[in-house]
């Protein structure tokens, strides 16, 4: 019973513990971070887009303004349909609705300040200056009013876990960490998309589970999984079903499971503790999913469709995950059917996510859901179908966002993944002329990794010195070396993308020997000792 007054104690002394961190200055060098990472995003944004100037579909830019041109000049009923007013073959919507709703709302602004932008038929590829100031300006305030508030929210509870033993300098570059990470910058104010969106509100629910606020976390994850491809989709001819993917599994486990253990171990009372968390979660994100998917929409199985485009494949363009790679020995599209092939994808996506479910449902606790994420979210990057779950190069974010929240814990593991997540992007980066921001970007993240104030940062990241010493400057060489040739060199006329190949190759083997190391180290938790040291700790 004391222990358990101690632990109510530290959940109702959270605001105690902010407003000691207050007083202490680090607010100081929360603002200072936070306006230095704005300033980063506007210079990057001042640099080209995906698309600039190559008619006649541009690119995600495009794709991104149609969005604002279609829901601010069509009916509701028809964002998801094929009308004369909407062609879905021009970049027709294929997000879930949050999505649409984002769009109609940033149109709202463009058509305030310069209609012409988002004029219906006349504004395609619209690319005058003030267009895309106002464009760059709808990606810069969703990630500072969404993204950056919700970093902060998390640290914040992160750190007050840790009381007067966390230094601001930590906090400092952990936020900095996470807030200039050069993959997002770089996708979202230089390629042009709103990842921010998503992210924040992701890690806004990861802070809300932290702090013991199950009803803000299911109403943010519910918001995250209705904005992008978070809510996955199988379509049959015959048979319409919406699942949800392993991270949401995990996040439900992640909130219920905990108090479980707090409670007398009999049959009764865990039956009761899942009837009422697991059904208080089922019935919020129920509601939010209906009234995302299905009001105001004539048609909800027409949203649905949209967004399961099967025939895209089961991997598109060369994006380091599993049957990319392997499709240079085994010739996927040819020798199996799409529906096979869609087996194959959920089977191995669901087993090799398994082991960190199982994991985090048999010894739940904060750190463990942080490495569950970034399994789950792994598995579902390296085996999960193209045109289920938008898989690409730049859906590497997914994982490296819970690595970000990881990074105090595992430098090294955020380190490595960011290096070659940044460098699986690198031919979509020089396609969109954004080669400048990419090493300036690169550079920073890395001095900033290095900097003095990492000197106390937890090194439990760090593996054995054969491989820091001989392997890991081995893989840098190698990644510095495709630079240079992927630059100065062109292919053979019988190869053409055979950089991209080797590009790939490199980063998924690293993808891989990560994503393993991160399954070992979460089921680590599991141990004695380990989870006498999280008691200690708490």
């Amino acid at each position: 019973m004391e222990k358990k007054r101690g632990k109510k104690k530290f959940i109702k002394d959270n605001g105690d513990d902010l407003w000691w961190q207050l007083k202490s200055g680090k607010v100081a060098s929360v603002l200072c971070v936070s306006v230095f990472a704005i300033l980063v995003r506007v210079l990057v944004s001042m640099h080209p887009y995906s698309g600039a100037g190559d008619a006649p579909k541009y690119g995600d830019y495009e794709a991104q303004r149609h969005w604002m041109e279609i829901t601010l000049n069509t009916p509701i009923k028809e964002w998801y349909r094929n009308t004369t007013s909407n062609n879905l073959s021009y970049w027709g919507l294929d997000y879930p609705p949050l999505t649409a709703y984002q769009s109609y709302a940033h149109s709202l602004v463009l058509h305030y300040f310069h209609p012409d932008s988002v004029a219906l038929y006349a504004s395609r590829g619209h690319e005058s200056s003030l267009g895309k100031l106002l464009m760059r300006w709808t990606v810069l305030s969703s990630d500072m009013f969404i993204f950056f508030p919700a970093a902060i929210y998390f640290l914040t509870v992160y750190y007050a876990s840790h009381g007067s033993s966390s230094r601001k300098e930590d906090l400092a570059w952990h936020l900095a960490m996470i807030l200039l990470n050069p993959c997002l910058v770089l996708i979202d104010h230089g390629h042009f998309q709103y990842n921010c969106i998503n992210l924040g509100l992701t890690v806004g629910a990861v802070a809300a589970i932290f702090s013991k606020n199950d009803l803000v976390a299911c109403v943010l994850f519910s918001l995250a999984l209705n904005h992008k491809q978070a809510v996955h989709v199988k379509v049959e001819p015959h048979n319409r079903a919406l699942f949800f993917a392993a991270d949401e599994f995990i996040f439900c486990t992640g909130i219920f499971c905990p108090s479980l253990w707090e409670v007398p171990q009999t049959s009764e009372s865990i039956s009761q503790g899942l009837k009422t968390r697991v059904g208080g979660f089922g019935n919020i994100h129920c509601y939010m999913v209906a009234i995302s998917l299905f009001s105001k929409f004539s048609d909800g199985g027409k949203v649905l469709s949209r967004l399961a485009p099967f025939e895209r494949g089961i991997y598109e363009d060369y994006v380091a995950n599993f049957w990319c790679t392997s499709s240079i020995i085994i010739k996927w599209k040819r020798l199996f059917t799409t529906q096979s092939l869609k087996l194959f994808s959920l089977t191995a996506t669901v087993l090799s996510a398994l082991p960190s479910m199982i994991q985090q449902i048999r010894t739940p606790s904060d750190r463990g859901f942080l490495y569950a994420m970034f399994n789950s979210s792994f598995a579902f990057y390296l085996f999960s179908f193209q045109g289920l779950l938008a898989v690409h190069e730049k859906s590497i974010l997914l994982p490296l966002l819970p690595a970000s929240l990881l990074a105090l814990e595992e430098p090294l593991l955020f380190k490595w993944l960011t290096c070659f997540a940044l460098f699986s992007m690198y031919p979509l980066l020089c396609r969109d002329q954004l080669m400048l921001p990419y090493m300036a970007l690169l550079v920073l993240f890395i001095l900033m990794y290095h900097s003095p104030s990492r000197k106390r940062v937890s090194s439990h990241g760090d593996t054995s010195s054969g491989w820091k010493k001989f392997v890991m400057p081995l893989l840098v060489v190698c990644s510095l070396v495709l630079h240079f040739i992927y630059l100065a060199l062109n292919p053979p006329e019988k190869y053409p993308y055979l950089f991209e190949a080797m590009i790939m190759l490199l980063c998924s083997s690293q993808f891989v020997f990560l994503a393993a190391y991160a399954n070992m180290k979460q089921w680590k938790l599991g141990c004695p000792a380990s989870i006498e040291n999280v008691k200690k700790v708490q």
